[in-house]
């Protein structure tokens, strides 16, 4: 259901962790430039900054991202450029959906469609199986998933160019909307 299934297209693209995806507002979204701006993310219901100095971002949005935000936008009851994105019903808009919320309907989907239990992370770890079917390099990968962790391999193989970077997004996101 929506608006949860926009939440995890957005994660599962881009990579994000569904923390920074619950932070997102609408002023977050450059519509002219088809980009995103991650910059904070909430736990337990408190707004801060992101995990890491690296997690900080903009991403290239592909039209098919772009398009399915421009979509729950015109559904939401909550569309001002200061508004949650993924912004509560239950909380009049003040705050975006809860962790528990975003767990439970992804319990009842995973039911639905009888795959078994998958976490919200699940969603980074695909789109680090994407990347790699996708024949992009660990630099690249290592630059789009923001990970502290992975900074050896930028040791070994270089730093990696924007285009690589936009390249790479861009092949991800057909397999998340086929056809």
């Amino acid at each position: 259901h929506e608006p949860f299934a926009t939440m995890a297209l957005l994660c599962v693209c881009l990579g994000l962790r569904i923390s920074e995806a619950l932070a997102l507002r609408w002023a977050d979204v450059d519509w002219l430039g088809s980009r995103l701006c991650v910059q904070r993310g909430i736990v337990e219901q408190v707004v801060a900054d992101v995990k890491t100095e690296g997690s900080a971002r903009t991403f290239n949005l592909t039209g098919e991202m772009l398009e399915r935000l421009k979509t729950w936008k015109q559904r939401s009851d909550f569309s001002g450029a200061e508004d949650w994105i993924f912004a509560s019903p239950l909380k009049l808009g003040r705050l975006p959906y809860s962790y528990t919320g975003v767990w439970r309907e992804l319990v009842r989907a995973t039911e639905v469609a009888k795959i078994g239990h998958i976490g919200t992370h699940s969603f980074r770890h695909t789109h680090r199986s994407w990347l790699d079917a996708v024949g992009t390099s660990v630099a690249v990968q290592q630059k789009m998933m923001r990970h502290a962790a992975l900074r050896t391999p930028l040791n070994i193989y270089g730093d990696v160019v924007t285009d690589e970077m936009t390249t790479a997004g861009v092949k991800v996101s057909p397999i998340a909307f086929p056809g």
